[in-house]
């Protein structure tokens, strides 16, 4: 009797110990399993953090453009030709670099050189980018007329990146904005050559 006694209490106790052991486990793999989810909710939550920064910066930079670019990313959207809906860069060519004279729209061997530059650099992009050109002028002339001279110049940097780059047609657009922009006051001869540009807004 004494040994089924004892033998009675051995299974028992090692039951206990087992329920005590299983338990143990159970409670190390939930602890386990929160610490993983805690860890994963720390991670999402640094992922939103970190996404409404690059919105901010994204914001301010919007905030930041010229107006003529804000204004080509508007009708880029609007036209339904972005991947991303964002303003890579603009570029600017004027005196510094692309001379037009008064009154005249052909590209020297000097602004050839800079399309050269700036052709490189699309390049280097996606197949996903949109160039708005835009044409400037002085206020030299009248209204209708600076806003056709305007055309001619954006469309004559076009189709140099066209024919000599062979950057897709329908990956460019064209715009005058005539002497509506100027960057400079048009009563100096400086002023005026500085309002004689192309801006070229790439975007994605």
């Amino acid at each position: 009797m004494k040994k089924y006694t004892r033998a009675l209490f051995a299974t028992a106790l090692a039951a206990l110990l087992s329920a005590c052991a299983t338990n143990k486990s159970v409670e190390q793999k939930i602890a386990a399993a929160q610490a993983q989810n805690n860890q994963k909710i720390e991670s999402v939550s640094s992922q939103v953090e970190t996404l409404q920064q690059k919105q901010t910066q994204t914001d301010v930079k919007l905030e930041q453009l010229s107006q003529s670019a804000q204004e080509a990313l508007k009708r880029a959207q609007e036209a339904g030709v972005l991947a991303k809906g964002k303003v890579v860069f603009e570029q600017t060519f004027n005196e510094d670099r692309v001379k037009f004279k008064v009154d005249k729209y052909e590209l020297d061997d000097n602004a050839k050189a800079a399309l050269d530059e700036f052709a490189g650099k699309i390049k280097g992009l996606t197949d996903q980018y949109f160039i708005e050109i835009q044409g400037h002028t002085d206020d030299t002339g009248g209204e209708r007329y600076n806003e056709e001279l305007g055309q001619r110049r954006a469309d004559a940097v076009r189709l140099y990146l066209s024919r000599q780059h062979q950057l897709p047609l329908n990956r460019m657009s064209t715009i005058s904005y005539g002497d509506t922009l100027p960057v400079e006051s048009n009563k100096t001869k400086a002023g005026r050559a500085a309002n004689r540009r192309v801006v070229l807004v790439v975007l994605e």
